[in-house]
C-alpha cells in the first residue's frame, strides 16, 4: 500500500523532495566550521610567522648555512637529481609556515617573513593604494594585506632595512622550482669564484 503524499494547490512534490525527506538524519559536517573561520584559521600560522620573524630569520641563516655545507653532496648526487625530494620538503614546510606560492624565488627574508606571492595582485614591491582603513587587503577583504604584515614583520628583523630594497619582477620560469637549492647553488658559485683569485696569488 502506498503512501499518499498531500499536495498543496499550485506545488508538486519531486521524488528528490519525498527522497530527502525519508533519508536518516546526519551529524557530518562538511567543513565542520563557516567560511570566516577557515579564513581565520588559515591565517592563523603565517601570522605566527610573521609575529617570530627575528626568531625565524636566526633560523633560517642557520638553515642556510648547514645547506651550504652539503653543497658537495647536492653537486655530487647531482642538483637535478635532489630538485624533486628537496621541492617536495620545501613545499610542503613553507606552504605550512608561509602559504608559500613556490615561486622559486623567494624573499622571506627581506619582506619580514610575510611572503609577498600571497598578495592577489603578487606585488613584489611594497602595498597597492587599496589598502582598507583597518590594514585588510582591498580584493579579499578578510585577508591582513600582506604587505602591513611585511612592514610589521621586518621592523623585528636584526636586517630589516632589507625591506626596502627593490626585487625584481617574477620569473615565471622558475615557479615549481627549490628555492633552497637555488640559493644554495648560487652561493657555492660565488664561494668559489671569490676563492679562484686567491689561490692563483
Amino acid at each position: 500500500m502506498s503512501e499518499t503524499v498531500p499536495v498543496k494547490e499550485g506545488s508538486a512534490v519531486t521524488q528528490a523532495t519525498l527522497v530527502k525527506k525519508a533519508a536518516p538524519k546526519s551529524d557530518y559536517k562538511p567543513a565542520d566550521v563557516s567560511p570566516q573561520r577557515r579564513v581565520q584559521r588559515s591565517f592563523a600560522v603565517r601570522l605566527w610567522s610573521i609575529r617570530h620573524s627575528r626568531l625565524l630569520e636566526w633560523f633560517y641563516s642557520r638553515f642556510a648555512d648547514a645547506f651550504l655545507l652539503l653543497h658537495p653532496l647536492w653537486k655530487g648526487i647531482g642538483y637535478g637529481r635532489v630538485e624533486a625530494p628537496i621541492k617536495f620538503v620545501e613545499k610542503r614546510v613553507k606552504g605550512f609556515m608561509f602559504d608559500c606560492r613556490m615561486c622559486g624565488q623567494c624573499i622571506l627574508s627581506s619582506t619580514g617573513m610575510s611572503c609577498p606571492m600571497n598578495c592577489p595582485k603578487q606585488l613584489r614591491n611594497g602595498p597597492c593604494g587599496g589598502v582598507r582603513a583597518n590594514g585588510n587587503c582591498e580584493v579579499e577583504p578578510d585577508m591582513p594585506c600582506v604587505w602591513v604584515k611585511a612592514w610589521e614583520g621586518s621592523q623585528n628583523m636584526v636586517n630589516s632595512d632589507k625591506i626596502l630594497t627593490v626585487q625584481k619582477p617574477v620569473d615565471q620560469s622558475l615557479r615549481e622550482t627549490s628555492a633552497w637549492l637555488r640559493v644554495t647553488a648560487q652561493a657555492a658559485a660565488a664561494s668559489e669564484a671569490a676563492a679562484k683569485p686567491g689561490t692563483a696569488a
